[in-house]
């Protein structure tokens, strides 16, 4: 009788292993890994942490008609969402529609109602939904074939599909209407379209990010945030320092050891190799905002915070600190002033101001003393980086209609724009090589003079001798992801902030 009931139940554990969730083992951003569907073949899902790449295998007949068989790496969800990867089979396969992506599905029948966003071995590309259970699937084939980046968004009930190649902005390919029933399952799938065969997909940079509810103030009700590192020649994303908390505008050392941000009208120290924040001591200068940065030698660093004035205005000073903190020393004596540049020797400093009603680039000694103006155009001219080599100052201006970047000589003359597109162009960066920029593109549907929280933007790259600029990351984001220089010493890598009012750790 016992051992019966050891065979009996061994076999009812084997069952449960074999066709329901697997939870208990949290895989990255995934609560669950599933074989969905009688499929022959055993799925998997890895993580390797050290690289944040998902390497999911899976067998299966199809993801069609009235029912499914897939592996399905999942988290539950429920609200607005927005999943995002960039993703690559491995191996030439053997059924030319294998699929692999992203979805959001109903529950873990073979049957569900879904909606997802696939791509085929033969690298179609449409957003997949069945409307009802078990039905018939049904397809919105994409313009674009063999995408690597790719977007599924849940927003209300409408499901949307956007894809691009690698340095393109995205293209939506596919809308429709699904109200799912909540929560749903949400992620990473991939389908052999053969029960006799294994195929494998990678995925990177895989991110859920959950966008701020309408009309809600970044300011006032303030994001969750992920410290993240890219790697620009591969475009390899990884999330270092995940919180709750809402931190702003990393800058990098430059002996490449830690990075500075803001959070909270203070300003901390990341060093990376422990990851722990450390406070940097500003004394009474307690309002800091995300317009900060360290010389060209590291040895001072400039912060702007808010300072009362004794006629009773209020706004952004300029001051300068030792790197190891202390008490800061005001340079600015009017405000609002926002500091964005040091010059190559140090003996200056550039900054966004609003004098008489309008905001300049203006300049003034980094030990103090009359302030110059650089900039006189009509509308807003802000984020002025000096090149490393001080021959230039690029800085972004409204004044072509768009916000674009513009550069200048250090004297305010030979003012020229050299970013060009769609987009409306903020805070251009200089690779300490020179060769490249980069900097936070927001759509054209964003006035040209607001820079604000919690937008789907781009980080864009551009060759300092070239008007071609190409999409480094797609992220959530915006007022606070890269406002300040953010480049390794050795030019290989940025540094940015991105926003979800969600988990920061998917």
């Amino acid at each position: 009788m016992v051992r019966l009931l050891t065979i009996t139940t061994c076999f009812i554990m084997m069952m449960l292993m074999n066709s329901a969730e697997i939870f208990g083992q949290k895989t990255g951003a995934f609560t669950a890994a599933n074989d969905i569907g009688k499929s022959k073949l055993k799925g998997s899902t890895k993580f390797d942490e050290p690289l944040q790449v998902y390497t999911l295998t899976g067998s299966g007949l199809n993801m069609w008609a009235n029912t499914d068989q897939f592996h399905f790496a999942s988290v539950k969800m429920t609200g607005d969402f927005i999943l995002t990867t960039v993703c690559h089979f491995e191996g030439k396969g053997v059924n030319l529609h294998r699929k692999m992506g992203l979805i959001i599905r109903e529950d873990l029948d073979p049957g569900s109602r879904y909606a997802d966003a696939a791509v085929h071995g033969d690298g179609l590309t449409s957003l997949q939904y069945r409307s009802k259970g078990n039905d018939v699937t049904s397809e919105i084939k994409a313009g674009l074939t063999a995408p690597d980046v790719i977007q599924l968004e849940r927003k209300g009930d409408t499901i949307i599909m956007r894809c691009a190649k690698k340095g393109d902005p995205f293209t939506e390919t596919g809308r429709m209407s699904m109200a799912f029933n909540a929560p749903v399952y949400a992620g990473l799938f991939v389908c052999s379209h053969d029960t006799a065969v294994i195929e494998t997909a990678k995925f990177h940079n895989f991110r859920i990010d959950v966008p701020a509810a309408e009309n809600v103030d970044g300011y006032q009700t303030p994001s969750a945030s992920r410290l993240e590192l890219m790697d620009v020649a591969t475009g390899i994303r990884k999330v270092i320092y995940a919180t709750k908390g809402h931190i702003e505008a990393p800058n990098w050392s430059k002996d490449g050891k830690f990075l500075i941000y803001n959070s909270g009208g203070l300003l901390y120290k990341f060093p990376l190799d422990t990851k722990a924040p450390v406070k940097i001591n500003t004394g009474e200068v307690v309002n800091n905002n995300n317009d900060h940065g360290l010389s060209f030698d590291g040895k001072m660093l400039a912060i702007s915070s808010s300072t009362k004035l004794p006629d009773g205005r209020s706004g952004s000073m300029v001051y300068t600190v030792p790197i190891e903190g202390g008490i800061p020393k005001a340079i600015t004596k009017d405000v609002p002033s926002y500091w964005h540049g040091w010059s190559p020797d140090r003996k200056t400093l550039v900054y966004c101001a609003e004098r008489n009603g309008d905001y300049d680039v203006w300049g003034i000694p980094s030990n103090g003393g009359e302030e110059f103006q650089l900039t006189k155009s009509k509308g807003l001219d802000d984020g002025p980086e000096y090149t490393p080599d001080g021959k230039y100052i690029y800085f972004n201006s409204v004044r072509s209609g768009m916000m674009k970047i513009w550069r200048m000589s250090p004297d305010g003359s030979n003012q020229e724009q050299v970013s060009f597109g769609k987009y409306n162009d903020w805070f251009a960066h200089l690779s300490p090589d020179g060769k490249s920029m980069v900097y936070v593109s927001y759509p054209a549907d964003v006035p040209a003079n607001s820079h604000p929280h919690n937008k789907r933007v781009l980080v864009q790259i551009q060759s300092v001798n070239s008007p071609e600029a190409k999409v480094l990351a797609y992220i959530y984001g915006g007022q606070g992801t890269m406002n300040v220089p953010s480049w390794s010493p050795d030019s290989k890598t940025i540094a940015f902030v991105t926003f979800t009012y969600g988990d920061p750790n998917y």
